[in-house]
């Protein structure tokens, strides 16, 4: 990304220390990114933020536990304390209403979040990417889940996440995100999320009962080739959510914002300034 237009910057949201990418002007967007090891905002969304930029001003925090912000956990509920850290994160920078993009853990947030009777952030419409519905437990999220911090395990979970070789075949991009994955703290608070007591319930997550409570604008966006998603989940999806839009990138796996970005940065500036 180029630093002239895509500012890292630090904000003390109360007492966490919160890193954040800043960019462009106009209406807020608020980027959410995704909740593998070594997950991060950059990570996420370094090939969408500049063309986003040029049409709105864009917002994208590292989650409370992940990348360069401050590493605590919550073994209460962490959901929550999530929930809130973005809602302060707001509230700090006097942002009072925005739209939101979400990846993955990112993305399920946003759509629990949106489908709650009083949503706790200000949201006017949202992108879904690879996110919502039940996630299965296949041989696909093992390998996600049970990362050990060497290149070759991440290398399968770029196999894992994406439909095109070219990714796990990069060494530089390899080896990004295995540095992103090595900040102190970051596999701690990342592995802390995969936890579960014997006398939890089984879900042990905060899903909405319906999805059809939501009233912002929505669309969703899949891949085809979502080896982290059920079959067809995405239609679902938009079965529930009144007035939603549905697009399917055909030869995307898990994150089709990465794999084909000039399309979906397309994609998301038309649905939003429509």
């Amino acid at each position: 990304m180029n630093p002239s237009i895509v500012q890292s910057k630090f904000v003390m949201v109360g007492d966490i220390r919160t890193h954040y990418l800043e960019a462009g002007q106009g209406e807020p967007l608020i980027l959410l990114h995704s909740g593998e090891f070594g997950g991060c905002a950059e990570i996420s969304w370094e090939y969408n933020m500049e063309k986003l930029s040029e049409h709105f001003h864009i917002f994208a925090p590292d989650w409370l536990g992940y990348g360069l912000t401050d590493k605590l956990f919550s073994f209460q509920d962490m959901f929550e304390e999530r929930v809130k850290h973005i809602r302060r994160f707001m509230e700090t920078l006097c942002i009072e209403r925005a739209h939101f993009i979400g990846n993955s853990m990112g993305g399920s947030m946003l759509i629990t979040v949106a489908a709650e009777e009083q949503p706790p952030w200000n949201m006017d419409k949202i992108v879904v990417v690879s996110g919502g519905g039940v996630a299965p437990e296949n041989e696909a999220r093992e390998i996600l889940n049970s990362y050990d911090c060497t290149k070759e395990h991440m290398r399968e979970i770029m196999k894992v996440i994406f439909a095109q070789e070219r990714f796990w075949n990069d060494q530089a991009y390899i080896e990004k995100r295995y540095n992103a994955s090595l900040v102190p703290g970051a596999w701690e608070c990342t592995a802390a999320a995969r936890f579960k007591s014997p006398a939890a319930s089984v879900s042990g997550k905060r899903r909405p009962k319906t999805y059809g409570t939501i009233q912002s604008p929505t669309l969703i966006v899949a891949g085809a080739q979502d080896r982290l998603r059920y079959p067809g989940y995405a239609d679902e999806l938009a079965k529930q959510i009144p007035g939603s839009k549905l697009h399917v990138f055909e030869q995307a796996g898990h994150c089709s914002h990465i794999e084909f970005p000039d399309a979906f940065n397309k994609l998301v500036i038309d649905f939003l300034k429509e």
